[in-house]
């Protein structure tokens, strides 16, 4: 009878390793939990509208009736005197809304108010836009809200319109990174 030689078997290297993926995916998903828990804690403290139509305006102020405490930002939107009057009409008071008009394009909506919501302390906003631009809307503001650990809710406002092309997203979404890490927009160069 033969002796049977038997050999030893080494432990597997892949359960080590898996139990070190989960030791450093652990923290991450902690942390994106507790920012989305924060999140949903954190009260609304104002409304932005990006111009660019008066059909907007006026869905904001249907909007901005159920949340009565909150200030009202309008980006680059109608004449000063129509948007104020069109607010005053329906009822909305005078002390709530703030008309910009410092935005040429989608990205400076963004980054000419940025500031202004940093210093007043507003972490958590509504986006008011179209339908049809909200792709481009949330690109930016993810970028450069967040950026600024502001947070925000798209609201769209209905429309007949195609969703605007994917090129335009990753055009301002560049800009909007270009932002972050320079200060600047893109906003002045020569379109060609």
């Amino acid at each position: 009878m033969k002796k049977r030689r038997y050999r030893r078997v080494k432990p597997r290297k892949s359960g080590r390793m898996g139990w070190c993926c989960l030791m450093l995916l652990l923290p991450t998903l902690l942390w994106l939990g507790y920012k989305e828990v924060k999140s949903q804690l954190e009260p609304y403290q104002a409304i932005l509208v990006l111009g660019g139509s008066v059909q907007r305006e006026k869905f904001a102020i249907e909007f901005a009736r159920n949340k009565p405490d909150l200030p009202i930002w309008v980006s680059g939107g109608s004449p000063k005197e129509y948007a104020r009057n069109l607010f005053t009409q329906a009822g909305v008071d005078r002390s709530r809304l703030h008309l910009d008009y410092q935005a040429v394009d989608t990205v400076t909506n963004f980054t000419t108010l940025v500031g202004e919501f940093q210093k007043r302390g507003i972490k958590k906003i509504y986006l008011i836009t179209s339908d049809y631009h909200m792709r481009r809307a949330e690109t930016i503001g993810q970028i450069v809200l967040g950026s600024r650990g502001i947070d925000f809710t798209p609201i769209s406002v209905p429309s007949k319109r195609s969703p605007e092309p994917y090129n335009k997203t990753i055009r301002d979404g560049g800009r909007a990174l270009l932002w972050v890490l320079t200060g600047r927009t893109g906003s002045t160069l020569t379109k060609r």
